[in-house]
């Protein structure tokens, strides 16, 4: 394991049994953001970086029992937590880097990422390696329950230019990654970028 995996994985562990208590009110926007990502009864759909799997119920409703929803982390007490929620019902957990996938190319309609950006160590590398897994046409929702501005306050910080996230930072990034950019949207009660992957 890389110096930055071990990072975001002691900082998940350390907050993996309190995550969801943190955090109480955030289900109606998970469900609102999986609603916008477009999916079809049988889709087959991987929530990157699912943590607790708080997205996987809204992702296993939108894609029914035919459907197939995996939850890959990078966490083991994050999936565990996410076990212990019961969320594993709605989708298969994997404990995996989503910086290396074990996934066939292609074998995907569909990818969320809640909160993961920030944490790419290169984003650019990253993003190619969720392009590599999603079929052309597939698509990507890159979601936080709050906004930028709304999220570096809490976090006592200010915005930056180079934020990753701002939508001149983002929409380039997602370009080189073999992403089009189909909406953006920043406001203080949710952050939601959609992508199409490129043929």
């Amino acid at each position: 394991m890389n110096d930055d995996q071990t990072h975001v994985q002691d900082f998940f562990t350390a907050h993996a049994a309190d995550w969801d208590s943190r955090f109480p009110d955030d289900g109606p926007a998970y469900a609102a953001a999986v609603a916008d990502l477009g999916l079809r009864e049988g889709d087959r759909v991987l929530d990157a970086g699912c943590g607790t799997g708080r997205a996987l119920p809204p992702l296993r409703a939108a894609v029914g029992p035919s459907g197939v929803v995996l939850g890959v982390d990078l966490t083991p007490a994050m999936l565990q937590a996410a076990v212990r929620a019961g969320r594993h019902r709605d989708g298969r957990l994997v404990l995996a880097d989503v910086a290396a996938l074990p996934l066939a190319s292609g074998c995907l309609d569909a990818v969320f990422a809640a909160g993961l950006i920030a944490h790419l160590p290169r984003p650019v590398d990253n993003l190619r390696e969720l392009a590599r897994c999603v079929r052309p046409g597939g698509t990507l929702a890159l979601f936080h329950p709050i906004g930028r501005a709304a999220l570096a306050a809490r976090q006592g910080r200010r915005l930056t230019p180079d934020d990753l996230r701002a939508e001149t930072n983002l929409r380039p990034l997602l370009a080189r990654s073999g992403w089009r950019m189909t909406s953006y949207t920043d406001e203080d009660a949710r952050f939601l970028a959609l992508a199409v992957r490129e043929d």
